[in-house]
């Protein structure tokens, strides 16, 4: 509890700091005020079995961890004997120590602490936890916060964790009441310098201010407020506060009251003094001392024993042990116990070798930027990538010589006071990554639509225009060529006209065969069609050559079938004529010779019907 309404006075001295705040730095933490803040959280029975107060005490200590805060716990020894009457009000019929037998509360002696309660197997497990990860705790005397300030007052620590307020009057700097984790996480933040600045309250009013108030070691006096016992406190002054309390007591007090009413108390009052129930006596004056002493002189460690020493010294993080730890009180597996303190110890290890950079900056020692400064290995391997967490610029890292941890996430400005080559190479490296990739210009889609389409259209008119030229080319060479074939065609089938006009105009000869003999009497002669030149007699017995099949035009098309048309219709005027010229010279002959000849009449048309199939196939 520490000094009644204390915190309310210090109050506009109150300030918040970021995590941040704490790296680097070495505090002593009040085992006690923590354990009892997080049994606070939650105190069902199912929190109590699953031990979610230790669970917020691991991740407090990881926190810290990462942050490179050397970790000092300070757990409560005996109970002072000026603080029994205290206990027993608090505690009632829970109290930690026997009845006492009526004895004057500032003659009792300390009394050991009940090992076997609820609370201390608590701060048992605490203790177990913190020695894994290689914290020692320091068993106090008597009070945890006593021994916190003493620590803080010698410099060997530069800020106390507590919520005992009292902590200043054993004579702390820097105290941090609360500490909150997660996004946004801060320390509440009190300085003994903004104390006496704003409030202008030192050590020795501060415990005059007990005395009024009310703290563990006294009840104070009744009636009184904060406001009221800080105006007396400095009307009397910083340096002569407890010398006049020393000598005088609190009757002073009284009379500063009735010399500002002016008014005298009526008889059968109670005294306005009351310390543990006695009046301003030499008993009363006597009691005052022991508490001023108590405060003044606090039983501790002395701050260059061993005891000390050795808890100030580092000890090695113990993996397996904390492994077993966790699943025995948690049930985590190896892996989980891994992921959430192997990240914190790369960060704490970083942090220290950024320290170690930093200092030998400042003796002097200049090197070349891309090498480090110290002869030490940096633990940052390569970093691996850019990442923002929470707003914040990071790196994910991979790390050398750390078993059970390749990579994790660490601030990119740590990276860089740290190992400022890593992140030169890592640009190096992601330059000619871009050089190689040789990547396009990004552009808006609105820039790129604007920008794209008129080479789109562009490029599809070029490209229709390309295929009209296409078109064009072949077609008119097509044409060419078909036209080149027709008149190919043309000319063969005029040719074969004329040779079968030259078959039938042919004059026949005695040794002829007897298809000529045939032409010779049906009439057909030189006197007939004597105006078409001679030419070459074509071998009509033998097949016509298969046509071949060309891809021709349309038009082409229509005008062979309109040559065909004409060439058949001359070669039925051919078969008319004959069909004429027979019937004509019939009558001549003898009539057994008429057999004859129609017979041969129609093979003759047989004949030239023949010669058209093959000419139009």
């Amino acid at each position: 509890m520490g000094v009644k309404y204390l915190w309310d006075v210090l109050e506009p001295c109150k300030k918040r700091y970021p995590l941040d705040h704490l790296q680097n730095k070495r505090v002593c933490v009040d085992l006690s005020c923590w354990m009892v803040e997080l049994h606070k959280v939650n105190q069902s029975y199912c929190a109590t079995k699953e031990k979610v107060y230790l669970r917020g005490f691991f991740h407090r200590l990881r926190a810290l961890i990462a942050l490179n805060c050397s970790i000092i716990l300070v757990s409560d020894g005996s109970i002072p004997g000026i603080k029994v009457p205290t206990y027993r009000r608090r505690l009632k019929s829970r109290f930690e120590v026997a009845d006492d037998g009526g004895v004057q509360p500032w003659k009792q002696t300390s009394l050991r602490r009940n090992m076997g309660s609820e609370f201390s197997c608590m701060i048992k497990e605490a203790k177990v936890i913190a020695s894994t990860l290689g914290i020692l705790c320091l068993d106090g005397v008597e009070e945890a916060e006593a021994q916190c300030a003493l620590l803080n007052s010698e410099n060997l620590c530069d800020a106390c964790f507590s919520s005992d307020s009292d902590i200043f009057l054993f004579g702390a700097k820097t105290v941090y009441r609360e500490i909150c984790l997660g996004e946004g996480g801060y320390v509440v933040c009190y300085e003994m310098e903004d104390i006496q600045k704003k409030l202008g309250l030192g050590r020795n009013s501060l415990i005059a201010l007990a005395l009024l108030l009310g703290s563990d070691y006294s009840q104070g006096v009744r009636g009184i407020r904060q406001e009221k016992a800080c105006g007396i406190v400095r009307s009397i002054g910083e340096n002569v506060i407890l010398e006049k309390v020393s000598s005088e007591g609190l009757s002073f007090v009284k009379n500063m009251r009735n010399s500002k009413k002016q008014a005298r108390p009526k008889k059968g009052t109670l005294p306005l003094v009351s310390i543990n129930g006695s009046n301003h006596d030499p008993e009363g004056v006597q009691q005052i001392k022991e508490v001023i002493d108590a405060f003044m002189n606090p039983k501790c460690h002395k701050a260059d024993s061993n005891t000390v020493s050795r808890a100030l010294a580092e000890f090695t993080f113990q993996r397996t042990k904390l492994q077993e730890i966790c699943h025995q009180f948690f049930e985590w597996p190896s892996e989980k116990t891994d992921e959430y303190i192997l990240p914190k110890i790369a960060e704490r290890k970083l942090r220290r070798y950024a320290i170690l950079q930093s200092r030998s900056t400042e003796v002097g020692v200049n090197r070349p930027l891309h090498k480090p400064q110290v002869p030490e290995k940096c633990p940052v391997s390569e970093i691996i990538k850019t990442r923002k967490v929470q707003g914040r610029e990071c790196f994910e890292v991979s790390w050398n010589d750390l078993e059970g941890l390749e990579a994790s996430i660490v601030p990119a400005d740590l990276v860089e006071r740290a190992c400022p080559e890593k992140i030169i190479q890592f640009k190096e490296k992601m330059e000619a990554k871009k050089k190689k990739k040789k990547p396009k210009q990004k552009q808006s889609k609105s820039t790129e639509r604007e920008t794209s389409s008129p080479t789109k259209a562009s490029s599809l008119i070029e490209l229709s225009l390309q295929l009209q030229q296409i078109d064009l080319n072949s077609t008119s060479t097509l044409a060419i060529s078909t036209m080149e074939e027709a008149e190919q065609e043309k000319e063969q089938q005029k040719s074969k006209k004329h040779n079968y006009l030259r078959l039938i105009d042919s004059p026949a000869k005695e040794n002829s065969s007897t298809g000529w003999s045939t032409i010779r009497r049906f009439g057909v002669g030189p006197s007939s069609y004597s105006f078409y030149p001679e030419t070459e007699v074509i071998d009509l017995i033998s097949p016509c050559p298969e046509a071949r099949s060309r891809n021709v035009s349309r038009r082409y098309q229509e005008q062979k079938s309109h040559e065909q048309k004409c060439l058949d219709h001359k070669l039925e005027n051919v078969i008319e004529l004959s069909d004429s010229e027979t019937d004509d010279d019939g009558g001549d002959d003898d009539d057994d010779d008429d057999g004859e000849h129609c017979r041969k009449a129609r093979e003759l048309r047989m004949f030239l019907e023949n010669i058209r199939k093959d000419v139009i196939l």
